[in-house]
């Protein structure tokens, strides 16, 4: 394949996949690209509004769309490894042994399988670009989204993963189209990220640390279960399920918005408080499993990773996989507090998530969310518009009260239990991915 020759290790590494792992990734051939890949200037890609016309730039790195092409075809050989051994451990078993794992040690589990030692062992390496000082402050830096943003966008932040059918049907295959289970996966979504800038969460034996071995397991375990059943993936379309590429928007989209401000204010260099949100982001990457080679450093690296992975998911939105997916995330109902605030809330997060869809992925034409069976009206409008004037000024008083010293430690404590709120409002994430419920989908 002419990929290999322009970035070899990463395209050796994907091809060893077949050998360690044959019952994920045996079916695959790694000599032919699947449709959702588009390398061809033409071709009809995910690149949408002003980076379309970048798209002939960004194909034109030949190493770089050779990288994005083998870790199109790349998924978790450490994970997928102890995904593998569900036969002989159990769903329930794996996930336990697992968590005990995680918040004990390797020790606490009797006879912990190989498989599960590389596994914990691969998570607690710590590379030598990580250092744990930014990470803690980029988490606290965080916390202010995390606490008075991050509910208000539960909802749009899983709409990014929806709307292409190459990177959407992993979640139709898993039954995830009803109302409570797109509920369940946003509050999933909404825990993992809180975990992860709480105090001491991304540590060794820390709540992020877990919850992001689970995530990894979980992904296995879609990717176990698809391949192990005829009929219920097409691998010369979709290629391997859930590759590392479709990783990157849900944990490096906060880097990319970032990124882009900065060099459209003319820099390539981050300042100390961008660099610590930034390693925060980097190092969450690599306890999810993502390879140094998607986690550029600087803002243009940061961006033009991104943006080549966009160039070359091909463009296709299928209204039985996509539009049922927002249609359900859209309807799920997020909140059972019946009390005048939380139906207050309540709307505000619906609007405000509608607005998300109409203006991030829908080019801002409200007829487009309207075919798609949600409907956005001028109500919905001045309702985010309201919940925007809400949410910013809280975010600006928190931000100048994290920085003066007489502030800082009390309005960190009250973020903290603003989040610790939070979590107990979203309720136990399982982290999970059970076969059993699993369904073909005709994409």
């Amino acid at each position: 394949m002419a990929f290999d020759a322009d970035s070899p290790a990463v395209w050796a590494r994907a091809r060893r996949q077949a050998q360690q792992i044959p019952a994920i990734y045996g079916q695959i051939d790694f000599d032919a690209m699947p449709e959702r890949f588009t390398g061809a200037q033409e071709g009809d890609s995910s690149l949408r509004g002003p980076f379309r016309d970048r798209g002939a730039a960004l194909l034109a790195n030949r190493e770089r769309v050779a990288m994005i092409a083998g870790y199109t075809m790349t998924g978790d050989v450490v994970a997928d490894a102890y995904a593998a051994l569900m036969p002989q451990l159990g769903f329930r078993g794996m996930i336990s042994q697992l968590e005990t794992a995680c918040r004990k040690g390797l020790d606490a589990v009797p006879d912990a399988p190989p498989e599960l030692v590389a596994f914990i062992r691969d998570m607690e390496r710590t590379p030598a670009w990580v250092d744990m000082k930014l990470v803690n402050e980029g988490a606290r830096l965080e916390r202010n989204g995390m606490a008075n943003l991050a509910p208000y966008v539960i909802r749009g932040a899983l709409l990014a993963t929806f709307m292409n059918k190459y990177s959407a049907l992993p979640m139709a295959l898993t039954g995830a189209l009803t109302d409570s289970l797109a509920a369940k996966r946003a509050f999933e979504t909404a825990t993992f990220f809180t975990l992860t800038v709480m105090p001491g969460g991304l540590e060794r034996h820390g709540e992020g640390f877990r919850a992001a071995a689970m995530v990894r397991l979980m992904h296995s375990m879609v990717r176990f279960n698809v391949m192990r059943r005829p009929g219920v993936w097409n691998a010369k379309v979709f290629g391997v399920p859930i590759p590392q590429v479709d990783q990157m928007p849900a944990g490096l989209i906060s880097s990319f918005l970032l990124s882009f401000r900065v060099l459209r204010q003319g820099r390539n260099h981050f300042t100390q408080d961008e660099r610590a949100r930034i390693e925060l982001a980097r190092y969450r990457c690599f306890l999810l499993g993502l390879p140094e080679d998607l986690l550029g450093e600087t803002p243009q690296q940061i961006v033009d990773l991104l943006l080549t992975r966009q160039a070359t998911l091909r463009s296709g939105f299928d209204d039985k996989t996509c539009g049922a997916l927002v249609r359900g995330a859209m309807s799920a109902e997020l909140s059972q507090d019946n009390t005048l605030t939380g139906r207050v809330r309540r709307g505000m997060e619906r609007s405000f998530s509608k607005a998300y869809l109409v203006r991030n992925f829908l080019d801002g034409d409200a007829s487009k969310a309207g075919a798609m069976g949600v409907s956005y009206t001028g109500r919905d409008r001045l309702i985010a518009l309201a919940t925007a004037m809400f949410i910013v000024p809280r975010m600006k008083l928190y931000d100048v009260a994290m920085r003066l010293p007489g502030l800082r430690d009390l309005a960190n404590r009250r973020l903290v239990g603003k989040l610790e709120r939070l979590l107990h409002r979203y309720g136990h994430a399982d982290f999970a991915s059970d076969g059993e419920n699993y369904r073909p989908a005709r994409a």
